[in-house]
């Protein structure tokens, strides 16, 4: 399974900086920009640990290379792939010279917080499907407020013990998010699977799945 950008950036934020070679310093957490880099690759991470040391060695005696072997008024920084010991450099045209991919403080809290949402709301998940809660399991779902992993777990959960009362409150609810809604009209068909049921096409009402006509609204329903 792919790696999402999210559990990437998760990842990442939870290792330790590493400290530049060059002079010590923690690194800096970065978001690549959207461009190739060196031989048009690509980056190979949407995330690096950069030194924004101006102080830095690296940077200080960069100028003077860039500038006596390229003709360029330009440095280097030092560069280091998350979770290994390979550290690069990459070209700056100014002091400024990629600060703008810095990942903010207050945007890493943000995730931080996201995280222990995540974390909390798979606790009384766990919780829920121990004690065969699926009303409860509904409530979660449905709460927008929740990070939407914890309801995509709650419609997985829901499709395997959730009771026919489920299907309504699902069925007339809108979640906001694709990959939750696809969730939950997967956990319908499973509900629907476990109860042999499935939904007249005229009134909407839960029928048999042999049934040939609608007990609701008898309407026939053979070979619909």
């Amino acid at each position: 399974m792919m790696e999402t950008r999210e559990h990437v950036l998760e990842r990442v934020i939870s290792q330790k900086k590493p400290a530049c070679p060059h002079c010590g310093q923690e690194m800096t957490l970065w978001e690549v920009p959207p461009i190739t880099f060196s031989d048009g690759l690509g980056w190979g991470t949407p995330f690096l640990f950069v030194c924004f040391n101006d102080d830095c060695p690296l940077f200080q005696q960069g100028w003077g290379h860039m500038q006596e072997t390229y003709s360029q008024n330009a440095s280097y920084r030092c560069m280091n792939y998350p979770g290994t010991d390979q550290f690069e450099v990459m070209p700056v045209f100014s002091n400024m010279g990629g600060r703008g991919q810095i990942m903010e403080e207050q945007f890493l809290a943000e995730q931080e917080a996201l995280k222990e949402a995540i974390k909390n709301g798979f606790s009384m998940l766990a919780d829920c499907f121990v004690n065969n809660d699926g009303p409860a399991i509904v409530t979660i779902l449905m709460d927008s407020a929740m990070p939407n992993r914890v309801r995509m777990k709650a419609a997985e959960m829901i499709g395997d013990i959730g009771e026919q009362e489920a299907i309504d409150p699902l069925r007339n609810a809108r979640f906001g998010n694709e990959q939750v809604q696809e969730a939950v009209d997967t956990a319908i068909q499973k509900i629907h699977a476990r109860f042999f049921t499935r939904e007249c096409p005229f009134c909407a009402e839960i029928i048999k799945k042999r049934a040939k006509v609608c007990k609701h609204c008898g309407k026939e329903v053979a070979g619909l």
